[in-house]
């Protein structure tokens, strides 16, 4: 697109109502009016190898207008907000976009196109270029979140209105999570097993994926639409932030495409990989691959890399399987969109079918000292915080990144573990702080890892053990009583709440010497290796030799892990007799009852007998 060679650096971006002021800059071309014009939509996507939308966009077109919409929805800056960044992401994630768009723009250029940039509401924005230049085909992949979907709807019906062929793409995951749902009779498969047994193998499997064009049409005249650059962080209005400030992890697909190559290496470590296993203590070299990020912004195709996984396993004798596999975290990422697509409000715990409905707590001051490392657990506070230079900037401000056993951690700990906070507030600062931040992958893994829905509880029925998935449990305990006979006592045994996340012994494990701890945590980098864990049962003494007085350098715990744990358990205990009671129908009163009950300290005996708490070392 040779007339952007011409367009000042200064000019980035422009109302739409604003007159364009470069129009004069540019060179005498064709203007694509009643040629065959196409429009690449770009939200994620962000590459050029396996991008079916594109190839589409590009077939029998004159010109293609590769179009990405700056979204003040996401991006213009919220000087209200806890942490540098917009209303919905935080500065790490806006960064990376950008850098993820300028790689896409240097990709375009050399297969002789480029990024058109434009600013606005993009439902409005695109019917706009619709309009003015004259489209004859829309192209974009599709995308499950609730915010594109209505998006999407609203352009499609206006293009769908004057003749324009729209074209919608599945490429951003493995299998079109419709097709699953519609399999299934039209709800999301909700086990892990469920959903494989429907999905089967990709339908294109057997098909290598598309490395890129090596060419694309040129962009047509942009009429008097703004058109700018990739616009920097300064440019959106976030200030000179310096470089130390930021995630070590750039993004595009350049970057995806290296970083990818590089995991592959090692092809015995990728055909070994098994999660849950890792070290999260490790922080120089981070014990995943860090693709989460490329995969969420689709620089890097999750089909490619699936084809890629596929070629390492048959050159490897023995290999892990799903779900513990690298193979299998692909497959859990297509579980929790298909997941996201078929629940209505998935995103919150009221009218979610598949949610328990609990009453959280709702505490402001013990939200803020978890989310700004300040719990007093120094395993805790560690994953949250990474020193910064002479004062502590958050782990999460700072990376946007934790590997996934350390993202368990503190989320057990702010939920069902310790604080007893909604899980929705958890999963609002993860939306916002982490660079690989998707809605479907970020709410389902809340949902599960505050035992709220996607689990496993074990079922007695006269001293046999029976497994079956949690949103089940009032359909499975119907049926059972219309043919077991009143003889038959049925026990419930809840385990998964059971089994809390230690915020002393799980990093042990580890960093038995908490290397982790006093690399994020500098205030603690001299206690003795038998109190880092713990410094609040150092003696003073000590405390003085390490120059970190708790309670003054470094804050006491928030709670006393073993009682606030086991009143977790209580809550979550008659939290679940309610849901069984009413069969899963649970009203605000039902929850307004129940919390002035356990307010109040009462603790009845109903439902499943009370356990012993069970912690994960």
């Amino acid at each position: 697109m040779r007339f952007f060679n011409s367009v000042s650096r200064n000019h980035i971006l422009y109302s739409i109502t604003t007159p364009n002021p470069t129009r004069s800059f540019l060179p005498k071309m064709d203007s694509g009016f009643g040629s065959n014009c196409s429009l690449m939509w770009f939200r994620k996507g962000l590459r050029i190898h396996d991008n079916p939308a594109l190839q589409h966009a590009a077939y029998g077109s004159d010109f293609v207008y590769p179009v990405f919409v700056i979204d003040p929805h996401y991006m213009e800056p919220d000087p209200g907000a806890f942490s540098p960044g917009s209303s919905r992401a935080g500065v790490n994630r806006i960064k990376f976009l950008l850098e993820s768009l300028s790689d896409l723009d240097s990709n375009l250029t050399n297969i002789g196109s480029k990024l058109v940039i434009l600013k606005g509401e993009p439902s409005e924005i695109l019917i706009n270029c619709l309009k003015q230049w004259n489209i004859k085909k829309l192209c974009f992949e599709y995308d499950t979140d609730p915010y594109y979907q209505a998006l999407d709807a609203k352009v499609e019906k206006y293009a769908s209105s004057v003749g324009i062929e729209v074209s919608s793409h599945v490429s951003h995951t493995l299998f079109d999570p419709r097709d699953i749902i519609k399999k299934n009779g039209g709800k999301p498969p909700l086990t892990y097993k469920s959903f494989l047994k429907i999905a089967g193998e990709p339908s294109w499997a057997c098909s290598p994926v598309s490395p890129g064009i090596l060419s694309i049409p040129p962009v047509g005249d942009v009429g008097t639409l703004p058109v700018s650059f990739v616009p920097t962080l300064q440019e959106l209005g976030y200030g000179d932030i310096g470089q130390h400030d930021f995630s070590p992890f750039k993004g595009g697909e350049s970057e995806a495409l290296k970083r990818l190559k590089q995991s592959f290496l090692d092809k015995d470590w990728v055909a070994k990989f098994e999660k849950p296993k890792g070290d999260p203590s490790s922080f120089l070299k981070p014990a995943t691959t860090v693709l989460s990020p490329y995969l969420k912004f689709g620089c890097l195709s999750s089909r490619y890399f699936y084809q890629r996984l596929q070629e390492t396993y048959d050159r490897v004798k023995n290999h892990t399987s799903p779900p513990v596999s690298l193979l299998g975290q692909l497959l859990w990422r297509d579980f929790f969109y298909t997941a996201a697509l078929g629940t209505p409000n998935f995103d919150q715990m009221r009218d979610n079918k598949i949610c328990k409905q609990i009453p959280w707590k709702d505490d402001s001051q013990l939200l803020a000292a978890w989310r700004d490392g300040r719990t007093g657990f120094p395993w805790i506070d560690a994953i949250m915080i990474q020193a910064g230079l002479n004062t502590c900037a958050l782990q999460l401000h700072k990376w946007g990144w934790m590997h996934h056993l350390a993202r368990h951690c503190v989320a057990c700990f702010l939920t069902r573990g310790d604080l007893f906070i909604h899980w929705e507030k958890g999963r609002d600062v993860f939306e916002r702080l982490l660079i690989d931040s998707d809605w479907a992958i970020n709410n389902g893994n809340w949902l599960w890892l505050s035992c709220s829905s996607f689990f496993y509880e074990v079922l007695f029925f006269n001293g046999v053990m029976v497994h079956f998935f949690s949103l089940t449990v009032s359909l499975f305990l119907a049926a059972e009583r219309t043919r077991i006979p009143c003889r038959y006592p049925c026990r419930v045994v809840l385990t998964r709440y059971h089994r809390i996340y230690s915020p002393i012994s799980f990093g042990k494990k580890y960093d038995p010497n908490g290397d982790f701890i006093r690399h994020f945590l500098p205030v603690l980098k001299d206690m003795p290796k038998q109190y880092i864990y713990e410094p609040w049962t150092a003696p003073t003494s000590v405390q003085k030799k390490a120059n970190c007085i708790i309670g003054k350098d470094y804050p006491r715990p928030l709670v006393p892990h073993d009682s606030a744990s086991k009143e977790c358990k209580r809550k979550l205990a008659e939290a679940y007799a309610l849901n069984r009671n009413k069969n899963g129908i649970v009203s605000e009163e039902d929850l307004r009852s129940l919390r002035r009950k356990l307010e109040e300290g009462v603790n009845e005996e109903s439902g499943p007998r009370r356990l012993k708490q069970k912690l994960i070392h």
